[in-house]
C-alpha cells in the first residue's frame, strides 16, 4: 500500500469496559448528568471538520464512528441507514454524523479517499462512504492500492491524485487525532458505536431498535 503512517495508538490499546455500579437513584442521577456530558463531548470538534446530514438544530443527533472494513459496518450501511435516511433524515427529523474510527490502514485509507473526493461536501461523502461499504470485499484484499485508485477515477480523481491522498500524512494525523479522542474520552473501542443524544449504542442494530430510541426523543 502507499499509504504511510504513525503508529495508530488508539487503535492497538483500546480500553476495556468500566465496571458495573450497583443499581440506585443516585446511579440513574449520575448517569443522566454523565450522559449529558457526554453528549457536549460527542458534540465537540477536534481534528476534522463534521460529515452530517440533516440539521444542526435538530431535536436528535445520532453520531456513528465506523470503519471502513468492518463488515458490521458494512451491513449497517446497506441495510439499516438507508430506512434511518428515509424516515428521519429526508424529513429533517434527525441530525447524522459519521466519524471515521479505522481499525487497521486499509480502513485508514479508505477514510482517506473519502475525505479527498468528498472535500467539504457532506452529501457526496455519504455517497463515497457507501460506495466504499458495497464494494468492501474489494478493495480491502490484497490489491487495495489498485481498487482505490478505480474508485477515485470513478469519482473524478487521477491516479497520482489518489496516490497523493493516500500519502497525505497531515490527514492521516488528524484521523489518529480524532479516534484517539473518541478512544480516550468517549470509550469508544468497537465499530460501529452509535451516539443518540450521547447515549451510546454499541454493535449492529436493527431499524427498529433504533426507531424505539429516537421517537421517544422527538416527542419529548
Amino acid at each position: 500500500m502507499i499509504i504511510t503512517r504513525r503508529a495508530f495508538n488508539a487503535a492497538l490499546s483500546l480500553s476495556g469496559l468500566a465496571a458495573f455500579a450497583t443499581l440506585s437513584p443516585w446511579r440513574l442521577i449520575g448517569e443522566a448528568m454523565a450522559q449529558s456530558a457526554t453528549a457536549a463531548e460527542v458534540a465537540k470538534p477536534v481534528s476534522l471538520p463534521d460529515m452530517a446530514l440533516g440539521p444542526k438544530d435538530a431535536a436528535v443527533t445520532i453520531t456513528e464512528y465506523a470503519s471502513m472494513t468492518c463488515p458490521h459496518c458494512a451491513r449497517f450501511a446497506e441495510d439499516v441507514f438507508p430506512k434511518i435516511k428515509a424516515a428521519y433524515i429526508d424529513t429533517n427529523k434527525i441530525r447524522y454524523v459519521f466519524r471515521e474510527f479505522p481499525l487497521d490502514l486499509k480502513a485508514a485509507a479508505g477514510s482517506m479517499l473519502a475525505r479527498c473526493i468528498a472535500k467539504d461536501d457532506a452529501g457526496k461523502y455519504f455517497a463515497i462512504i457507501n460506495a466504499l461499504f458495497k464494494s468492501q470485499d474489494e478493495w480491502a484484499g490484497p490489491k487495495t492500492t489498485e481498487s482505490l485508485k478505480l474508485i477515485g477515477k470513478q469519482a473524478g480523481l487521477s491516479g497520482p491524485e489518489v496516490e497523493t491522498c493516500l500519502k497525505d500524512q497531515a490527514l492521516l494525523d488528524k484521523i489518529a487525532a480524532d479516534q484517539k479522542y473518541a478512544n480516550e474520552v468517549l470509550k469508544v473501542n468497537s465499530t460501529p458505536t452509535f451516539f443518540i443524544n450521547g447515549e451510546m449504542v454499541k454493535g449492529e442494530v436493527s431499524f427498529e431498535d433504533l426507531k424505539k430510541k429516537i421517537d421517544p426523543l422527538l416527542k419529548s
